[in-house]
């Protein structure tokens, strides 16, 4: 391992893969044939095992009804229109004082006169769904997101439109007929709302779509970013979850390639210097010398950084961008309270661990959690743990062993 490396491994799947309960075809075919590109409709009959399991209606009249959610976990729609959180929120009464507590009665009401029940960041509230989409996310190295989407029969619970993320619809009860259309602009970023390009969305909708079908329980759709599209429950309440996929762009790697460049320029004193004094404002004629030295300082940079540097600064933004895997903090102090030599150990799941080595040769361990100092004599175990290893207590050292437990880095391998 050199310097500014990482040793992380990708985590292999445990159990069935996530986005083999996703889509017909392996995931190199995925890849080059859709990701990013086209649209993936998916029966339920060529998916191997299903996916109805993660959620249904019960799901979520238990969300609304017992786990004291509060906005902006749910939100409700009616005819393209988002309703204030007043309209479907109130006190939790004597021991939850708190105003925004989601009301039953009033979404009780709200559903039953035609509006759509969305329920975001299911990736944090609902078990099922909080492993998928960690797991999903690990197998295709970007975030993924959560929600569910509740529309009463012949309702359409949001106008054309188009999302700045890629999507997985799932169909989990109901039916619901698609209508799609090809980007009006093409892959759009973050900070690049279907709204900046209304008048576009409102005019595609106009003319035939390009594909239009109907979901039924367990079909899946794959839908790249920017395609602009709508939904009707037919028949019946529908009920569908969306997948988000917050996709990594080249557009990432610019801001990261600017941000490296910025602050290596900045060591420049002639970048750091003042500029003349003044009194009548910026001119333009004045001040171009200024700009060209410091284009030509930043120009300088960035033809001298180098690639592991963008990976790694990529990197530390991927590990803030999702959580590990759910820990219990009592069953944790417990274990690691009755560690023994015999017991079996490993990296939490999804924790994005890697090793590090500075420039002085010293390594340390990287995770979503804690940077970790790694003693020389410790480097390959922790080696062996990252290459998704399974070790006893006395193997790891029972001191080291019990430290990262309470850290949250290791936790009791399941038989």
């Amino acid at each position: 391992m050199t310097a500014g490396t990482t040793g992380r491994a990708p985590t292999q799947p445990r159990g069935r893969s996530a986005l083999r309960r996703l889509v017909p075809v392996d995931a190199d075919t995925f890849a080059r044939d859709h990701w990013g590109r086209t649209p993936l409709l998916t029966r339920v009959d060529d998916l191997p095992g299903g996916i109805l399991d993660l959620f249904g209606e019960g799901s979520v009249d238990e969300l609304v009804s017992r786990r004291g959610l509060r906005a902006p976990f749910l939100r409700v729609a009616r005819n393209g229109r988002t309703l204030g959180d007043r309209e479907f929120t109130q006190g939790g009464g004597v021991g939850a004082t708190v105003g925004d507590q989601v009301s039953d009665d009033k979404l009780l009401r709200l559903f039953a006169d035609g509006s759509t029940i969305v329920l975001q960041g299911l990736h944090r509230t609902w078990g099922p769904l909080i492993d998928f989409t960690q797991q999903l996310a690990e197998e295709l190295g970007h975030p993924v997101q959560a929600n569910a989407y509740v529309t009463p029969s012949q309702n359409t619970g949001f106008s054309d439109h188009y999302d700045v993320h890629d999507v997985f619809v799932v169909q989990m009860g109901g039916e619901k007929r698609w209508r799609l259309h090809p980007p009006v602009h093409t892959a759009p970023l973050r900070d690049e709302p279907w709204t900046d390009h209304r008048a576009e969305v409102e005019e595609a909708a106009q003319h035939p779509p390009e594909h239009e079908f109907t979901l039924h329980p367990g079909d899946v759709l794959y839908l790249p970013r920017g395609w602009v599209h709508s939904a009707t429950a037919l028949g019946g309440v529908s009920t569908h979850l969306t997948l988000g996929i917050h996709v990594w762009t080249r557009r990432h790697v610019a801001d990261e390639l600017v941000s490296i460049a910025l602050a290596t320029a900045s060591r420049d004193e002639r970048v750091r210097a003042s500029l003349d004094v003044t009194p009548s404002g910026f001119d333009r004629t004045a001040l171009a010398p200024d700009v060209e030295i410091v284009r030509e300082a930043l120009v300088q940079a960035m033809r001298e950084i180098e690639p592991g540097d963008v990976v790694d600064a990529l990197e530390v933004r991927a590990s803030g961008a999702q959580r590990p895997s759910p820990i219990s903090p009592l069953a944790q102090v417990a274990a690691a309270e009755a560690l023994t030599p015999d017991t079996g150990l490993r990296l939490r799941p999804h924790v994005a661990a890697r090793l590090v080595q500075d420039s002085d040769g010293s390594v340390t361990l990287h995770s979503r959690i804690a940077h970790v100092a790694v003693e020389p004599h410790d480097v390959g175990t922790l080696v062996a743990l990252i290459d998704d290893g399974v070790l006893r207590a006395d193997m790891v050292g029972i001191e080291l062993a019990r430290a990262l437990m309470l850290a949250g880095l290791l936790v009791v391998a399941e038989d």
